[in-house]
C-alpha cells in the first residue's frame, strides 16, 4: 500500500471512532412507508401527520393506515430543488379549528419566493385560509423551512439565505434568519428588533427549532459543505454567516454550541429529550444526539439513510426518512415514519 492510502484509511478509521449506533436495532418500528419526500411531522391524537415536498400532507391512522390529501394555495406550491411544501405546526386547538400553520416555496414572475399561511382540513383536501407572511426570499437551495410554536406561544419560522450569503447579515431582509411572529401573523411588541419578525440573524440554511425543558432554545444550520452547526439562541443576536464560520470568532458574532469541523452532517429537525439534543441528518445519515452543553455527541442510528425530522410524541421518538427526493438511496419501504422506543 502507498503512504498516501495508508494514511487516507488511518484518517478513516480515525474519523469513524465514537460513531458506532447506541440504540439496538431492535429499538426501532417502522409506522409509515411510502411516503413522498417527506419534511415535517406533526401528530393529533392517535393521528400522525406529514407534509410531503410535492404539496401534499399525508396521514396515518392504525384503524385507517396511510392516507393523502392535497393542499391547495392561492400561490401554487413549488417544488423545485429543496423546495416546496415544507414546514407545518398543528393549531393549540387543531381538534376544533382543524386549523394548521405551513411554509411553501412558490414563484412569482421568475423569483422563488417562500410563505407562511393558515391552512385549514376538509373533508378531502387542505385549503389555505390566511397569509400570515409572503415574499420571504427563496432559491433552488436554502429555504429554510421549519416552523414550531414555542412555549412562549408564538410561531417561531426559519428562513434561508436564498443563496445570497448577503442577505443573512440584513436585518431589512427576511432571509437567513429566525422569525417570531404572534399566531394571527402579528409581530410582537417584545421581539428584538422594534417593527420586525426578525429574532436572530446570519444564518446560512437553518432547518431545526427545539426548546429545552428550562427554555433555552435551539436551532441547527446546514454549513458550507461541512461546518454545520448547532446554535443556542439569544435573541437579537447575530449568528455569523457568512462573517464567520465553524470556530472562528469576531466581536458581535456569536460562535455555534457546536460545528461538526470537516464533517458534514447537513442537521435538519431537532428535538430535546432527557437532557439532551436529538438531531435528524440528512448528509450524515443519521439520528444523532448530544448532551445541552454541546458534548458527547454520538449516532442514536445509521440504518435508515438520510434523516429529515425528529419529534418526541408521548415518550417515544419519532424521525421520518428522506431518501427519495433524489439525493439518496431509496429501498422498497422508503420514506418512512419510524418510532425509536428509548
Amino acid at each position: 500500500m502507498k503512504w498516501g492510502g495508508l494514511f487516507l484509511c488511518l484518517f478513516l478509521i480515525a474519523c469513524s471512532q465514537g460513531e458506532e449506533p447506541v440504540a439496538a436495532p431492535d429499538s426501532f418500528e417502522t409506522m409509515i412507508g411510502e411516503l413522498r419526500s417527506p419534511w415535517d411531522i406533526e401528530h393529533d391524537g392517535s393521528t400522525f401527520y406529514v407534509t410531503e415536498r410535492d404539496g401534499t400532507i399525508a396521514s396515518w391512522t392504525e384503524a385507517d393506515g396511510l392516507g393523502r390529501l392535497p393542499v391547495e394555495t392561492n400561490q401554487p406550491i413549488t417544488q423545485e430543488g429543496e423546495g416546496g411544501l415544507l414546514g407545518f405546526a398543528l393549531f393549540p386547538d387543531f381538534e376544533e379549528s382543524n386549523r394548521a400553520f405551513a411554509y411553501h416555496t412558490y414563484r412569482e414572475n421568475s423569483s422563488l419566493k417562500n410563505r407562511v399561511i393558515v391552512i385549514e382540513k376538509e373533508n378531502q383536501r387542505w385549503v389555505e385560509k390566511d397569509v400570515l407572511l409572503a415574499d420571504i426570499p427563496g432559491a433552488q437551495f436554502h429555504n429554510g423551512g421549519r416552523l414550531e410554536i414555542g412555549p412562549d406561544e408564538k410561531l417561531y419560522v426559519t428562513t434561508g439565505d436564498a443563496l445570497e450569503e448577503s442577505l443573512a447579515q440584513d436585518v431589512n431582509s427576511l432571509a437567513g434568519k429566525l422569525l417570531r411572529m404572534d399566531m394571527d401573523g402579528s409581530i410582537p411588541n417584545d421581539n428584538p428588533l422594534e417593527g420586525s419578525y426578525v429574532y436572530s440573524y446570519g444564518h446560512r440554511n437553518p432547518q431545526g427549532i427545539a426548546w429545552s425543558d428550562t427554555g433555552d432554545m435551539y436551532a441547527s444550520e446546514h454549513g458550507p459543505d461541512n461546518h454545520d452547526e448547532i446554535n443556542r439562541i439569544e435573541a437579537g443576536e447575530n449568528y455569523g454567516w457568512p462573517e464567520i464560520v465553524g470556530e472562528e470568532e469576531r466581536e458581535g458574532l456569536q460562535t455555534p454550541l457546536y460545528e461538526t469541523g470537516r464533517d458534514t452532517w447537513a442537521p435538519s429537525g431537532i428535538e430535546t429529550f432527557n437532557d439532551r439534543l436529538i438531531i435528524a441528518s440528512l448528509r450524515g445519515t443519521a439520528l444523532r444526539s448530544m448532551a445541552l452543553d454541546g458534548s458527547s455527541p454520538e449516532v442514536v442510528t445509521d440504518g435508515y439513510g438520510r434523516i429529515r425530522d425528529v419529534e418526541l410524541i408521548d415518550g417515544a421518538l419519532y424521525f421520518v426518512t428522506n431518501n427519495t427526493d433524489g439525493r439518496g438511496q431509496p429501498d422498497n419501504e422508503d420514506d418512512r415514519l419510524i418510532r425509536y422506543d428509548p
